[in-house]
């Protein structure tokens, strides 16, 4: 009796070996043949972008600058989006903003709606309503402002308004630069000064 228990166990096995891998075949091909079928319409967020026009124009979105001027300045510039410069051109920005912390402890920040950066000239350009803002409460209005990156300076070649702590400032230009003491900094404003004083405005 056991001998015949153990042919038909045998004979068990041997029909499983055959029938449980052809069972898994079936199921196999149930799944794919009841698959849901791949709708070519459907994308990901990042197949929007459009390649070719990114080979054509590259450019970063995002993008930061960092550095320490000679005289021990902290200047960061960032932007929305930046197009790489040409051999012969600077890298282009578009919503650039700059903040310049000095080693006397004033912050100066930066807006402007375009600029370009020069990093072998070491010069940041600024383009269009720029606004200069310092921790010292003075507000610059500007079409044009330019940063050097090596050492602290920002100048304004051309009219600007200000709203300082003691009123109203026009003039035809204006510089942050190092004063004649190391250490120390100095806002000038230049050409047809004209101040607006405003005793509210005064401490």
């Amino acid at each position: 009796m056991a001998t015949a228990d153990r042919d038909l166990h045998s004979r068990v096995v041997s029909w499983a070996k055959i029938l449980l891998p052809l069972a898994a075949l079936g199921l196999l091909s149930t799944l794919f043949l009841f698959a849901r079928a791949i709708d070519p319409e459907d994308a990901i967020p990042y197949a929007n972008v459009d390649v070719e026009d990114r080979i054509r124009e590259p450019r970063m979105t995002a993008p930061t600058y960092s550095g320490v001027t000679a005289d021990g300045s902290a200047l960061t510039v960032q932007a929305a989006e930046a197009r790489p410069g040409t051999a012969s051109g600077a890298a282009t920005a578009a919503a650039l903003t700059a903040r310049l912390q000095t080693p006397d402890g004033v912050q100066t920040n930066l807006a402007a709606a375009s600029g370009a950066l020069d990093d072998a000239a070491g010069i940041l350009s600024l383009m269009g309503d720029v606004r200069m803002t310092t921790s010292t409460g003075y507000s610059v209005e500007s079409q044009a402002m330019t940063a050097l990156l090596d050492r602290t300076g920002i100048t304004s070649p051309g009219d600007i308004r200000a709203t300082a702590p003691m009123g109203i400032i026009t003039a035809k230009g204006m510089s942050l630069e190092q004063s004649q003491t190391p250490g120390d900094y100095v806002l000038v404003f230049k050409g047809r000064v004209r101040l607006i004083y405003t005793p509210e405005l005064a401490p």
